[in-house]
């Protein structure tokens, strides 16, 4: 059977979205590929037409996630739009309440440690143009603080989006939340 020009990119792509959903909603360990693969209404065999493994396929997920979060940063940047309307809409309830579709790092961060050396170069180097980029979009400091800052700022928003949706009490999560944005706005604005 002969596919249309194209047909294996959009299968890959498809892997990825469904994979991608499914990492940060129960986290890499919890996905086996057959569930991937049966939500994307594939068989298991054709996997290996695409990845040559799991952990191909978690860092190729990482990879394309983040590229597509570097790439909303850089608008943000080109289209003025201020670091506090950033970290507002990370730390926010629909995204704490999203995790199949936000932020990879705040949901997978932990599992992430522990694999393979390529798989964290890979997430470092994304996390690091992130930083860069969010660096880019504070306007008190030398180049040195601002990335200081920046590095504060993106550690502050992760760890709290995480602690926010580990805690089983809204009102708390959503101090959590409340006061994270404070805290990272106060940086941001900070002579």
């Amino acid at each position: 059977m002969r596919y249309e020009k194209g047909h294996k990119d959009e299968t890959r792509r498809h892997i990825l979205d469904v994979a991608s959903a499914q990492f940060r909603e129960s986290g890499i360990a919890a996905v086996g590929l057959a569930g991937i693969m049966s939500e994307a209404g594939l068989t298991n065999g054709a996997f290996y037409t695409h990845f040559a493994s799991k952990e191909d396929l978690v860092r190729e997920v990482l990879v394309d996630v983040l590229t597509r979060r570097q790439e909303r940063h850089k608008a943000n940047l080109e289209s003025g739009i201020a670091v506090e309307t950033v970290i507002r809409d990370y730390l926010s309830a629909r995204h704490r309440d999203r995790a199949d579709s936000g932020c990879p790092t705040a949901a997978l961060v932990a599992e992430i440690a522990r694999h393979p050396k390529a798989t964290r170069d890979a997430f470092t180097g994304k996390v690091s143009d992130i930083v860069g980029l969010m660096a880019e979009q504070i306007r008190q400091g030398t180049a040195d603080e601002r990335r200081r800052k920046a590095i504060t700022i993106y550690s502050t928003m992760v760890g709290a989006l995480q602690l926010a949706r580990a805690v089983n009490d809204k009102q708390l999560s959503d101090e959590i939340l409340e006061n994270a944005v404070d805290a990272a706005v106060t940086i941001a604005n900070a002579r």
